[in-house]
């Protein structure tokens, strides 16, 4: 099933590209890596847009979780009131989740496409669709500048580059907390700020042993999340200033009514006092 559905699938989305870009394996990488950011893009847009959101109800979320956390049913209620749901947390998973059969995928789609041993060579024939005449294809060019795209970078500069744009994707795409808040008593907070250097490394360590052409995928996936990252800062901005805007205007227009509400409720009384007066005068005839 894994074959069928995921590995297969890729090794012939790469030939296919490869046959119509030219015999350029990198500029295969390039195009099947903005594809998949395409199909991506959603899901990520979305968790980023919650993320966003759950990180300005923070403050909220925590004075809540201090001032019933003997009373969980209490704390739940004003979580609903609120408009947080604790699950909305795990979502920020879900697109590195996604990425995973993606990365394992296309990891065993290069080797096999640009596998050069005869065992590798039968291999990617038994995996190719009947569609694909596989005979003028071969062999594929695996060399780009000074890699061979099938081994790892061998002067290491690939995975600083998958190190420096991950961070960077990272930082962009990471919510910035609150100045008031105190990450100490918001393990998530906390975790989401480890994350920004933990994950880098740990990508760029294992970008070591990568096969180049799947390091240049990641570097260009990470080029593509700084892009989406600049965005959702840019549109959030506006959004707040918008907000800002029209908070001010409704402030602006609140004061701007209340010396008329402030002059007819003074008319009233005025009608009112004059009223008694009238009263009175008639009663004293009387």
């Amino acid at each position: 099933m894994w074959d069928a559905f995921v590995i297969n699938p890729m090794v012939n989305a790469l030939l296919l590209l490869y046959q119509f870009l030219g015999r350029n394996f990198v500029l295969a990488i390039t195009v099947f890596t903005v594809l998949v950011r395409l199909v991506t893009l959603p899901l990520n847009l979305r968790q980023q847009r919650s993320s966003m959101r759950m990180q300005e109800m923070q403050p909220q979320i925590q004075a809540i979780q201090k001032k019933y956390k003997d009373n969980p049913q209490k704390m739940q209620e004003e979580f609903q009131r609120i408009g947080y749901n604790p699950a909305e947390t795990l979502s920020g998973c879900l697109p590195l989740l996604i990425q995973f059969p993606i990365l394992i995928g296309l990891y065993r789609a290069i080797l096999i496409v640009l596998g050069s041993t005869p065992l590798a060579l039968l291999e990617l024939t038994q995996r190719v669709n009947p569609g694909i005449d596989l005979t003028p294809l071969l062999p594929i060019s695996n060399k780009f500048a000074w890699l061979n795209l099938g081994q790892p970078d061998p002067f290491y500069i690939l995975p600083i580059l998958v190190l420096g744009t991950m961070f960077l994707q990272q930082k962009l795409l990471t919510p910035a907390a609150p100045k008031t808040q105190n990450n100490e008593d918001n393990p998530a907070a906390a975790m989401t700020q480890s994350m920004q250097y933990t994950m880098p490394l740990m990508f760029g360590f294992f970008s070591l042993s990568f096969p180049a052409g799947l390091s240049i995928y990641f570097i260009l996936a990470n080029i593509i999340g700084i892009g989406q990252g600049y965005y959702m800062r840019q549109a959030t901005a506006h959004e707040r200033a918008a907000s800002e805007e029209r908070r001010l205007s409704n402030v602006k227009a609140v004061e701007k009514d209340a010396p008329a509400a402030k002059t007819a409720d003074s008319a009233k009384a005025a009608d009112k006092d004059s009223s008694r007066s009238k009263r009175k005068r008639r009663s004293a005839k009387k």
